[in-house]
């Protein structure tokens, strides 16, 4: 594949789901103008979303997400080989939803002090890992210099990694601990810009959960609003951090706070794209940034990447919607989500959030083979090898979660994709050598 067809893969790929097969096949003609708008590259409003979760045609529902998912990425299926280290589950919160943390002195609390930690690195490195992924509780005694001394240490290790590191929530915390909290959104800006010169290369996207207060004061009271989870990531792109998002569902929130969540993270990213989408002379209505629209509506460029024409710094990339799962937390009272619920959702997520580039389907928290059917209804991308996870274990699973590539790639050739190995800001990975350990990324043609 070439480094365009990789910028752009749905410009040499068509969609199997057309217009027309959708048309013909509708079970409930509620959906007819919804139909029109995703054909026509319209954005759905509100109401639409409502009733994309009120239906009962949910093969129309994925058929639909299929379509946009096939115009942004043709069949391509994309995975990563990266390692997730949680540092720490030493945590000052007590948040009703999660089984993972832990006081210091309670049965189970862990830290990894940093000479751990780049041995792990290393070991991943060695292997081929094109990414860490690192994240862990808030750790009430640690001072700032401490993670800024863990990314400089695996950096100088591991120095081709990328370093995807620290939830918002985590950020917020690390601007407390360094003491520059009250300095605001200049402090925050200053503690991202000395995380970056450590090492950090992007920020995952936990920590959103749903963003309602509601549902915050129930499940997660004392973990930071979405007004600043949207801060830390405003001004992380604003210095050329690229960033990812999800969403917590299957709790105690409700389908309408799903959408007003996804409306939010919806308008914080045509902000962003703004800039962009004039210069690659996107068809707009008003200040909607649509990526899922047909091919006419995007004379050059479909899909952002660092560095394009227009583009001043970085942008929410990836949507990864989150069943809750119980574990043993004190929600656990509740059911969690059901299967064709996380099908449902993952589609109404492509659909709704028509200007982030990628849906992952996190098969650590999805399953593998519920991933490999969320390739046709929406998403785009399968995670990575992962091999250790300790936030959520399903069904009973250990903190050694691990898939291989062929896992992986076959996962996706099942369901009728081709798989591309990326690395974290979604350029394609070549592997070369005897082993296949080493990498190098292919940059996208210039837009």
């Amino acid at each position: 594949m070439t480094p365009a067809a990789a910028a752009d893969p749905a410009r040499h790929t068509a969609p199997s789901a057309t217009v027309k097969s959708l048309r013909t096949r509708l079970r409930d003609p509620r959906l007819r103008p919804v139909v029109e708008k995703v054909a026509e590259g319209r954005r759905l409003l509100r109401e639409d979303g409502r009733l994309l979760y009120e239906t009962t045609d949910l093969h129309a529902v994925c058929g639909l997400a299929d379509l946009v998912r096939r115009r942004l990425h043709g069949d391509l299926a994309f995975y990563n080989v990266n390692r997730h280290i949680n540092y720490s589950n030493v945590c000052a919160l007590r948040c009703s939803f999660c089984a993972f943390r832990r006081r210091r002195d309670e049965e189970g609390a862990y830290e990894m002090d940093i000479p751990r930690i780049v041995e792990e690195a290393v070991r991943s490195a060695d292997a081929g890992a094109t990414e860490l992924h690192i994240v862990g509780g808030l750790h009430p005694y640690l001072p700032f210099d401490h993670y800024l001394g863990m990314l400089r240490a695996i950096r100088e290790a591991a120095p081709q990694v990328h370093l995807k590191a620290f939830t918002a929530v985590e950020i917020v915390h690390l601007q407390r601990v360094s003491k520059r909290g009250r300095e605001g959104e200049a402090g925050l800006r200053a503690v991202l810009e000395d995380l970056r010169a450590a090492g950090l290369g992007s920020l995952p996207g936990g920590g959103a959960e749903v963003f309602d207060d509601r549902v915050h004061d129930a499940a997660f009271k004392g973990k930071i609003r979405a007004e600043q989870w949207l801060e830390v990531h405003r001004v992380a792109h604003e210095i050329g951090l690229n960033s990812n998002a999800t969403m917590l569902y299957g709790h105690v929130e409700t389908r309408e706070d799903r959408l007003t969540h996804l409306e939010v993270l919806r308008r914080e990213q045509d902000r962003t794209l703004a800039g962009w989408a004039a210069a690659q002379g996107i068809a707009r209505d008003g200040d909607a940034v649509v990526l899922t629209g047909p091919a006419e509506r995007h004379p050059r460029a479909r899909l952002p990447h660092p560095g394009a024409a227009g583009l001043d710094g970085g942008y929410f990339q990836t949507i990864i919607p989150l069943p809750f799962f119980p574990d043993g937390s004190d929600l656990g009272h509740l059911p969690g989500p059901s299967g064709l619920e996380n099908l449902r959702t993952l589609a109404i997520c492509r659909l709704m959030l028509d200007n982030v580039p990628h849906v992952k389907s996190f098969w650590i928290m999805q399953t593998l083979p519920m991933a490999q059917l969320q390739l046709a209804a929406g998403a785009d991308d399968l995670d990575g090898t992962v091999v250790w996870y300790d936030i959520t274990h399903v069904g009973g699973a250990s903190t050694h979660q691990e898939v291989g590539v062929d896992d992986l790639r076959r996962a996706a050739r099942e369901g009728g994709f081709i798989p591309v190995e990326r690395d974290t800001i979604y350029r394609r990975v070549e592997r070369f050598g005897p082993t296949g350990r080493d990498w190098r990324s292919i940059e996208p043609t210039a837009s």
